[in-house]
């Protein structure tokens, strides 16, 4: 009797584990993750074309940024989302006080950042278990994760795990690979880069056994087989993230200093929710790691508004702003004008593709109707 994909995938995760990694065994797994990887993006697809669509949270986006509170329950997050935005979620000490995505935002350096208070995430979440797939649902369409964690129950590794088997990717960036299908001719795979971690052989062989048989392939990084595995599935979201230790106002300064070489690649923010501890810190790490940089408009002829910037992500073009400006701005755009660190001098004369940095003063000059 054929076994069904739920089956498949259960072996093959099962023949992955009890595989001893060593040289000799990299090429049958990385065939294995590749294999794997292609049965859970059909799993997938099925679950989410079965029925229609799945109940989930209703959730509209507001502000300049998104930022999801994900924790296990009953660590916090309710009491923190209170203090940082005045919002009203429930607050107690037993799990799940939290049952719906409860919003809230607050203002910081110029940007409105909304935060969602969500049910706590527990182990196998992403399978379904208390409504885990529709809590990261929320999370995977967020700008920002803030980890929260009992100062006292500090498996973080869980609920990255969690996020990681729902296809995000935590503080870090997509693989730099490229693949261009193509109708005939194999799988052409080429490296700008020299590889350590794969070999060419195996990086075919994986691109194939995921079902790619005609593609070019170009390798710019020196990535390993889980890398290459999320560029042939195509559906990571790259997410950055920030951690909060919660209730340190009853820690001891023995155990503090074990949390924190304990976690000292996060860079943790140590909070106490209730005390009202380290939440100005908070906001200004959740503010450098969104990205955001404040772009003060300057109309001809007039001093700039210094009092309200407009707020972009950093990397944002003259044109972008001139998008979220209005699309007159682009469809009549003539040149603009800039002081600041992104300019070479005071009032440069610059273009559309031109990169904005924080604190610029951009002055955007059009044509006006009829000239």
């Amino acid at each position: 009797m054929a076994l069904t994909i739920e089956e498949q995938v259960k072996a093959i995760q099962d023949e992955i584990d009890k595989t001893q990694k060593n040289k000799a065994t990299e090429y049958h797994i990385g065939k294995l993750k590749a294999k794997l990887a292609k049965l859970r993006d059909e799993v997938e697809k099925r679950r989410t074309s079965s029925g229609g669509p799945a109940k989930g949270y209703s959730v509209k986006k507001s502000g300049n940024a998104t930022v999801a509170l994900v924790g296990f329950p009953s660590v916090g997050k309710s009491t923190l989302l209170n203090i940082l935005t005045g919002a009203k979620s429930e607050v107690g000490s037993y799990d799940f006080t939290t049952i719906d995505v409860v919003p809230g935002a607050y203002e910081y350096q110029g940007a409105k950042i909304q935060v969602l208070d969500m049910p706590g995430l527990i182990r196998d979440a992403a399978k379904g278990k208390g409504r885990g797939r529709e809590g990261i649902s929320v999370v995977r369409a967020s700008d920002l994760v803030l980890f929260v964690l009992d100062f006292y129950d500090t498996n973080l590794q869980v609920l990255v795990r969690e996020l990681e088997n729902a296809g995000m990717r935590i503080n870090t960036h997509p693989p730099d690979v490229v693949i261009s299908r193509r109708e005939i001719g194999g799988v052409d795979v080429k490296t700008t880069v020299k590889l350590t971690k794969i070999d060419m052989e195996l990086a075919k062989a994986m691109i194939v056994e995921y079902g790619l048989v005609n593609a070019d392939v170009v390798i710019r990084e020196d990535v390993d087989q889980d890398q290459l595995v999320d560029v042939l599935s195509g559906n990571r979201i790259y997410i950055s993230a920030v951690l909060a230790v919660n209730k340190i106002d009853i820690s001891d300064e023995t155990y503090l200093k074990e949390i924190r070489k304990k976690f000292k690649n996060w860079d943790p923010v140590f909070i106490s929710a209730v005390k009202d501890i380290g939440i100005d810190e908070l906001k200004a790490k959740i503010f450098h790691r969104l990205e955001l940089i404040r772009v003060y408009m300057k109309k001809q002829g007039e001093d700039a508004d210094l009092n309200e910037p407009l707020i972009a992500k950093n990397g944002s073009t003259v044109g972008d702003v001139c998008d979220s400006l209005h699309r007159i701005f682009r469809l009549n755009f003539r040149y603009a004008l800039v002081w600041g660190k992104s300019a070479r001098f005071p009032g440069q004369m610059v273009g559309l593709e031109h990169k904005l940095a924080d604190g610029d003063v951009l002055s955007v000059i059009y044509k006006r109707t009829g000239e």
